[in-house]
This record gives structure tokens, sequence and C-alpha cells, in this order.
């Protein structure tokens, strides 16, 4: 009996340990289920470490699985997209297209695919079943439906995280690879949002932007008061920092094949007022075609993404409808991102039925629907809105404008970039009654890779030790820019997991690794990390002489007095 009694004593014993505080359940937890974190949380996984991934909605993958069907590579160095993210898409290829899928539209055909090559355009459902799998291939634990609600920290250290579905979480280590920075923020690190003024970084390309057209359309109702979401023109300065950031929209992806297609249905709220504004605009430009409103972006088995188009008078986008949501609680958020839905779906809506479309414009419209095989339980639309830019934590290194065209060799890299800077617009600017302009574009060519390093990811050191923040990383909202792809962002994710990792074997702060062993095991793992290594590519052969871009695709890097050979 003593001896029976001893072995229930003893797993008592162990039992109480489990659940006490110096023994974390996980080895490392990841707050976010976008590209990024799925990547940073597999390749953890994959070296051993126990994983929990926690996503607040009911599917995994961020935008690459609502809507944002791209790797972006249009306008990337293909050969700087590497490592588990070039794998992703490597694998995306061998299991769901061929060479003949992609020369059924203008950009697959520019990719000349063939079997074993990335595929850089894909379908949102194809995307999501491959994270799905590889979440549960390397043993990950997934929460879903659940967001973050309080983070303790004691220590310099995340003890614990809350979630809303009432339960706590330990960990030794955990990453933010959410698209708001929630974790970073009620962990207390040091961030910023919006636009940092001119002067702060010395950026070129920083702060309020007058660059646009000016466009007519009335701005003000019959009582003289301004229209929803326009700002007066008189309380601006150019170049001046502010909290704004670039608007978000929905992403659908529509068809015109009726065999997968679902008409565009009214939606609950919708209010055909609410659309008087573009009405107005119509009625004064009738040839306006369906491409002048949206970002109309054909993709493969007949499908279209649907987007924000940049030059058009209103579209998709939401300009300052998303203010108040960075730093806004679960239910604001939730009151911003349906106000989007809204706006999207009566858009969408308007232009099919409404009566003071003319008649070319609405019959474009009624010719496309909802793809049929996308969001099957959602109503055939997205499931995330698209937050282009939440929080950017404050780290040991800003990355800015000058690290992207001139300074972009870094010591401690970890991973390359090479998109465009590009910035939609943030604000619509009220310049008379009867006038306006669009504010905060930024569209300025990347011609050659740079490297991001590890000090962008890592809090400082004075801060917490056991975060990383992948994802709202250390960039000004300039270089933010060039940095918010899900490719680049699944790089870093996988530079994360390897960091921590590291951390995990050696029971260090995450800002005490040895980055030269880090760098070793990424480029063991695929990734290229010397920005200079990739000297031949034809990217941009195309735009040499190009009618819009031939005059200044080499501007940015004029302006540093830096002279580019062969390109």
């Amino acid at each position: 009996m003593k001896s029976i009694n001893t072995w229930i004593w003893a797993a008592f014993a162990l039992w109480l340990s489990s659940c006490s505080p110096e023994a974390p359940q996980y080895d490392l937890i990841v707050y976010g289920a976008t590209p990024a974190g799925i990547i940073a949380a597999v390749t953890a996984a994959d070296h051993g470490a126990r994983v929990l991934l926690v996503e607040p909605m009911h599917v995994v993958g961020g935008m690459s699985t609502s809507g944002l069907n791209t790797g972006e590579n249009e306008h990337m160095v293909d050969d700087a997209i590497t490592g588990r993210a070039r794998d992703f898409y490597i694998r995306l290829g061998q299991l769901y297209y061929d060479t003949a899928y992609f020369q059924t539209f203008g950009n697959g055909r520019n990719l000349d695919f063939q079997p074993g090559d990335p595929a850089f355009f894909f379908e949102s459902k194809h995307a999501q079943a491959l994270y799905e799998t590889m979440i549960e291939e390397a043993g990950v634990e997934l929460i879903t439906e659940a967001h973050l609600t309080a983070t303790t920290v004691e220590e310099s250290r995340i003890q614990e995280i809350e979630l809303s579905n009432g339960r706590q979480f330990t960990a030794r280590y955990f990453v933010d690879c959410s698209y708001e920075g929630d974790l970073m923020a009620q962990a207390g690190l040091p961030y910023n949002y919006g636009r940092e003024p001119v002067e702060q970084y010395g950026e070129s390309l920083a702060g309020l932007r007058l660059i646009d057209d000016t466009l007519s359309a009335r701005t003000v109702d019959a009582n003289g008061a301004l229209l929803p979401y326009f700002n007066r023109y008189d309380t601006l300065v150019p170049g001046s920092g502010d909290k704004r950031v670039m608007n978000y929209n929905f992403r659908p992806i529509m068809t015109e094949v009726d065999s997968i297609k679902v008409p565009i249905y009214r939606p609950e709220r919708y209010n055909a007022a609410d659309y008087d504004f573009l009405a107005d605009f119509l009625a004064a430009n009738p040839e306006t075609h369906i491409w002048d409103l949206i970002g109309r972006y054909r993709r493969g088995a007949g499908k279209f993404e649907f987007n924000n188009q940049q030059k058009a008078l209103v579209s998709l986008g939401m300009f300052g409808a998303n203010e108040g949501y960075t730093d806004g609680d679960w239910a604001t958020r939730q009151e911003i991102y349906q106000l989007h839905k809204d706006w999207a779906q009566g858009f969408l809506y308007f232009l099919a039925n409404d009566p003071r479309v003319p008649a070319t414009l609405q019959e474009e419209t009624r010719r496309h629907g909802y793809a049929k095989d996308e969001f099957v339980d959602n109503n055939h639309f997205p499931y995330y809105l698209y937050v282009r830019e939440g929080r950017r934590m404050l780290g040991p290194q800003v990355h800015t404008q000058h690290d992207v065209f001139r300074d972009r060799q870094k010591e401690a890299s970890i991973l390359l970039g090479s998109h465009w800077v590009d910035s939609h617009h943030v604000q619509r600017i009220a310049l008379s009654d009867s006038t306006f302009t669009n504010e905060g574009r930024i569209w300025e060519i990347v011609l050659l890779p740079f490297e991001v390093s590890y000090h962008t990811i890592t809090p400082p050191k004075s801060s917490v030790k056991n975060l990383l923040v992948p994802v709202c990383a250390s960039f000004s909202h300039v270089a933010f820019c060039t940095y918010r792809l899900e490719s680049t962002w699944m790089q870093a994710g996988h530079a994360a997991g390897l960091a921590i990792v590291q951390a995990l074997e050696k029971d260090v702060a995450v800002q005490d690794i040895d980055i030269p062993a880090l760098q070793k095991e990424l480029i063991a793992e695929g990734m290229v990390i010397e920005a200079d290594s990739i000297k031949v590519y034809d990217d941009y052969d195309w735009m040499k002489g190009h009618r819009r871009y031939g005059h200044r695709y080499k501007r940015m890097y004029e302006a540093y007095g830096i002279e580019l050979e062969g390109l």
C-alpha cells in the first residue's frame, strides 16, 4: 500500500509542477496565423519546439487566403523571395497547378511557369488548404476564434497570455505575427503608427503628400458640411506627420464564368445614399468603365481579384474609415470591419443595380459574380479585411527609406526585401466645395534587393526579452511600404522561428542569440541574405522605355547619387 501511495503522490506532484509558472505549457506561442505566423510556428516545430498558434479568425492564412492571391512578385525581384516562403509557393505549384493554368492570364504567362517553379499566383482556397496541411504536418497546436485580451509581463519577460475564450497560456518565448501588433502593444513595447514627418528620419517620401490630381465632385452636403471621410485642405501641412494609416479594403474574388458565379447580392445594410458621391461623378462621366473604379486583376481559372483602384475617384477602399482601428479594442475593430464589408458589398451592388449607373458600366459589373468555390462558408466573400498597415515597433534599429535605396547592406541581415515603395492613399482632401484630391500615395520603384536586419524584429534590449515581432517590425512608414508583403513577411517568420529555436537551446534573450549562427542556419534552409549575391536578373527589363516608367524608374537611386550598372 505504501508503494501505491508513494506513486500517487509522485504523480500528483508531477501534475502540480506541470501547472506551475515554472513549467510553461509551450516552448513558443505564436499570435496570429498569418502567413508569417504559420511559417514561424512550423519552422520552430520542425526543429522540435512545442508550439501553440493562436488566430482570432476561424480560418488561417491571412490575406493569402482572403483574396490577395499573389506573392507580389510583379514588383519584386523573384530571386529575392527565398527560404520557406519560396518553398511554400513551389509546393503550391506542385499540388495544384500546371503550366497550362498560368497560360490563361497575362501575369501568369509572364512567369514562364515550369514544373518545380514557385506558383506566385494562386487561388485562396488552395493557399488555405496548404497552410492547414503544413500546420498539421508540423504538429503545431492551433486555436482559432480567440483573440488576445491580456498579457502578463514580469522581469522583462512575457509570462502568460489570456484569450477571449477565457483560457490562459504560458510559454518560454512568443512571436507576434498579427497584422495589428497586439501582443507587442500589450507587452508594453514602444511603437508608432501613421506617418513620420519628413524631418524625423530625413526621408523625402515621408509625411503628408499632396501629389495627386485635382478631381471634380461635390465635397459638402446641402448645408455646406463636409461629406463623410473628407478633411479640409487648410488644416494640412505637406511633409507633416500624423496618425493616419493607408486605407483598408476587402479583396473579393470574382468571375465571369457562369458555372462558378454567384450573382452580386444585396447586402443586409445596403443604403444607396452612401454612394451619392459616386452617382454625381458618374452623371458627369458616363463613359466610366469598371476598371476605372476597381483594380481588376485577371487570374487563372476564370477568376479576377478585385482591389482598391488607386486612381479612381472612389473605389473599394474607404479613406479615413479605418481611423481608430490600430489602437482600438475588439468591439471597435469589429465595427470598422463591418463598415468596410458593408461598403465593399454595397459598392458592387450599387454598380450592378442602381439606375443612376450608366448602362455600359452596369452591364460590365453584372457580368461578374462572386466565385462560388471561394470562401464557401462566408457567402463567398473574403474573411480578412486587408489591414495594410498597423502598429510598427520601435526597435533597436528603425529601417528607413535610406536603408531601402542607399544603405542596403546590414551586418545582421536575415532576409532580403525588394518590393517597390507602395502606400495606398490615406485620406481624401476637400480643396473646395466641388473639388478634392486623394492624398498619401507613394509608388516608387525599387530596383535592387536590400537586406533586413535581425534588429528590426527584436524589441529594444531594455524591453521584453522573449518576444519577436516579424510583421509589425521596426520600420518607418516609408520603408514599411516595401516590407508589407506576405512573401517578405513569411521570410521574416522563417527567421523568427529559427531565432526562437536557438534561444530555446541556449536559454538566452532573443536579443542575445548568436546572429552569425542564425544566418548560417537560414542559408542552410535556402534563404538568401546578401543583397549583392543576386547580380543577374531581368525582372525589370520591361521598364526600359516604358511610357509610364521609362523616364523615372531610376530616379530614387539618382537622388542618392547611386549609379546602376546593367539596369
